[in-house]
């Protein structure tokens, strides 16, 4: 509902107990699978819970948990207001689109804004009551992970929902007509994997209305996700070049055009907002020059995929051989199959190129690490694998199929997981290929330097 918000179900209770807002005695967990998310059982459970901890805070939070609330409050009142109210409207309104809402709420009539905020303060001081805690947790968590050498990557998507308090609140930023409605929705043209392309939906923007304000929604989006991280993945990066715009109401893809996107302007912007450029760009798919133009103007690392490297092509940009040193290489996405799994499906002429390619006279009976020490192997200034991969997992593990609304993200690590072998055989491989230490702090240009 919000692209500055954190999602609620990952505070940790045990935090909350270490601050006084639960005992023990307050929570009796449910018998939850150990190797997979129930949401059906965990959502409800956890709601219950923030609904304990905002109730005991409102009777007897310490003196410091109440000031550090307030001054949350005053620093991050510049969405965190908009998005309690939507929030506790929607609910209100039983979870209709906001265009569905009075339409005094719709166009944000000031007097109606203030009745809201009046007859539903309770429950608003309870949404901005989770975001701080989720702040407060994320902060402390990634406090530890660098004090520990551990930096972390966030992901920040390009377009936001068009039932969003982005959107509701901010409606001159996004190409609307005089209802709010979409004028435009966004998507991909037609290709070789969609003949009628794809039918996104996301409002598109309004760039001139942005640059008029030097784009300060859009850095306001990096600085809240940058609280939580060190670096971020910008999604659909080719969007910031030129982003397809589909007439709204178009039943497929095929009516749209290519807008160009805010391009240098943008990135210039933020660079001296920011000091640094600290993106990874997510340029995978069809890419055109002008998006590799872009992304070398400001030495973004690109992405690079090696399930997509075995077509049987030497100039495929997946193949390790056609890296350049500012790349950050994965040995397969959230929104692939493990390595396994992907291996297991490939067709026979596939799975020969990738044994040429490792020199190999057959299969190993671990592709997965095949992959890793390929990633690991590369010029590429990160290497990254995800952990089904380092634990050598099949299908059963996959984290996401796109486009598939329900069953994802389901996968659990146990506990037994993270003391298995393999890391012995990671930490080897780091040494090895010189990755102990795998980024300094990104410089002004962007992420272009590996600390081996």
């Amino acid at each position: 509902m919000s692209s500055f918000v954190g999602n609620g179900l990952l505070i940790s209770p045990d935090w909350l107990i270490e601050d006084g807002l639960l005992r023990t005695s307050d929570w009796t967990a449910p018998s939850f699978s150990a190797t997979a998310v129930d949401y059906g059982m965990v959502i409800p459970f956890k709601h219950r819970l923030l609904e304990k901890a905002w109730s005991n805070f409102s009777a007897a939070a310490s003196p410091e948990l109440q000031a550090a609330f307030e001054q949350f409050g005053h620093d991050q009142a510049h969405w965190l207001e908009d998005y309690a109210l939507f929030r506790v409207l929607k609910a209100r309104h039983n979870g209709a689109y906001y265009l569905e809402w009075p339409a005094e709420l719709v166009k944000r009539v000031p007097a109606a804004l203030a009745q809201a905020r009046r007859d539903l303060a309770s429950q608003i001081h309870q949404v901005r009551f989770a975001q701080f805690l989720l702040f407060r947790q994320g902060e402390r968590l990634k406090k530890h992970a660098n004090a520990k050498g551990v930096r972390l990557i966030g992901d920040l998507p390009f377009f936001v929902s068009p039932d969003s308090s982005d959107v509701w609140a901010n409606p001159e930023l996004f190409l609307l007509d005089e209802q709010h409605k979409p004028r435009f929705v966004a998507g991909v043209p037609p290709d070789y994997f969609s003949s009628e392309g794809q039918l996104w939906g996301n409002p598109v923007y309004n760039w001139d209305a942005l640059r008029r304000t030097g784009y300060r929604w859009c850095i306001d989006r990096f600085r809240a996700l940058l609280a939580h991280v060190d670096v971020v993945r910008l999604d659909h990066f080719r969007g910031f070049a030129a982003a397809w715009h589909i007439p709204a109401g178009a039943p497929t893809a095929q009516s749209g055009h290519w807008v160009p996107g805010p391009g240098t302007d943008f990135f210039s912007a933020v660079q001296r907002e920011l000091g640094v450029l600290p993106f990874i760009a997510e340029d995978l798919g069809l890419i055109t020059p002008d998006v590799c133009a872009l992304r070398d103007q400001f030495h973004v690392p690109g992405t690079r995929v090696l399930q997509f490297a075995f077509d049987g092509h030497s100039d495929n940009p997946y193949l390790p051989h056609n890296y350049v040193p500012n790349t950050v290489v994965y040995t397969g996405t959230h929104d692939n199959p493990t390595s396994r799994g992907w291996y297991e499906e490939l067709p026979p002429n596939q799975r020969q190129n990738l044994w040429r390619y490792l020199k190999s006279q057959g299969e190993s009976g671990e592709v997965a690490w095949d992959m890793i020490r390929m990633a690991w192997s590369s010029v590429a200034a990160l290497a990254v694998a995800p952990l089904q991969d380092l634990l050598n997992l099949g299908a059963e593990a996959r984290m996401n199929v796109p486009g598939r609304a329900e069953g994802n993200w389901s996968w659990r690590c146990t506990e037994e997981m993270m003391s298995a072998p393999p890391f012995d055989s990671l930490r080897d491989l780091t040494k090895s290929s010189n990755r102990m230490c795998v980024l300094r702090s990104p410089p002004a240009s962007g992420m272009t330097e590996a600390a081996s």
